[in-house]
């Protein structure tokens, strides 16, 4: 059967991005910004709060791979603070994550050679995104590399409340494009989440060896390993 699908992760794969969620730096500044709200915490409270409750949630989700959203864990961090009401409490909830992101985020830029690489493709396949990430700064961050536009469906893990390699996910994006797994080929840096995921449901599948990700998984071999983007179009016509 002839492909006619491409599902793609993102970081990693198309997004070259290192964060460090440890920085004293972020929890100083969202303790200090908390104080123009009349929330008054230290910033290992802040920290060790947001830890805490992330583990609870994943804990209660009931998910084998489960998937927190991190609106949620703040907007519970500032309803034990005492805030109300609760439409006050999810906005400020979505200011904190995002600015959790952007202080935690040392690098973001496209991998050489992904937006030719992908004008290409479109014009051949249709594209879809599974990713394990967070709406509220995944978007942005796929318009701010320039990739806005390029992908249709496209399927954020924390949407959904689980996380590769649970294979609900590439179902949602074969349902959104409308094709089987033996008409797509997915695009992945994690052979575990990524690779191994697919496989299980018969999709083709490619390996990016990046700078990211698990480089090895028991029993599991992509369809076909790159090292450097510009090799997609002859991996694809290898597996075509």
């Amino acid at each position: 059967m002839a492909i006619k699908g491409m599902l793609f992760d993102v970081y990693g794969t198309l997004i070259d991005i290192e964060t460090d969620e440890g920085m004293e730096e972020i929890y100083r500044g969202i303790a200090h910004f908390l104080t123009y709200h009349g929330v008054y915490l230290h910033r290992w409270e802040v920290r060790d709060h947001y830890y805490r409750i992330m583990n609870q949630q994943r804990d209660q989700s009931g998910e084998e791979y489960p998937e927190t959203i991190v609106e949620d864990i703040w907007a519970a961090l500032l309803e034990e603070q005492g805030m109300r009401p609760a439409s006050a409490r999810y906005r400020l909830a979505l200011t904190l994550a995002q600015l959790h992101r952007g202080i935690s985020r040392k690098r973001l830029r496209l991998y050489p050679g992904v937006k030719e690489t992908l004008d290409t493709l479109r014009g051949a396949y249709s594209l879809a995104l599974v990713s394990d990430a967070q709406p509220c700064f995944a978007r942005p961050e796929i318009r701010a590399v320039g990739l806005e536009g390029y992908f249709d469906p496209v399927v954020i893990s924390a949407a959904y409340g689980f996380r590769k390699p649970d294979p609900r996910l590439f179902q949602t994006a074969l349902e959104g494009l409308r094709l089987t797994t033996r008409e797509v080929v997915f695009v992945g840096n994690d052979m575990y989440r990524d690779i191994s995921g697919a496989s299980r449901l018969g999709i083709k599948t490619i390996f990016f060896a990046s700078n990211q990700g698990a480089q090895f998984h028991p029993d599991t071999n992509p369809s076909y390993v790159i090292t450097r983007f510009e090799q997609l179009p002859e991996a694809m016509a290898a597996l075509s």
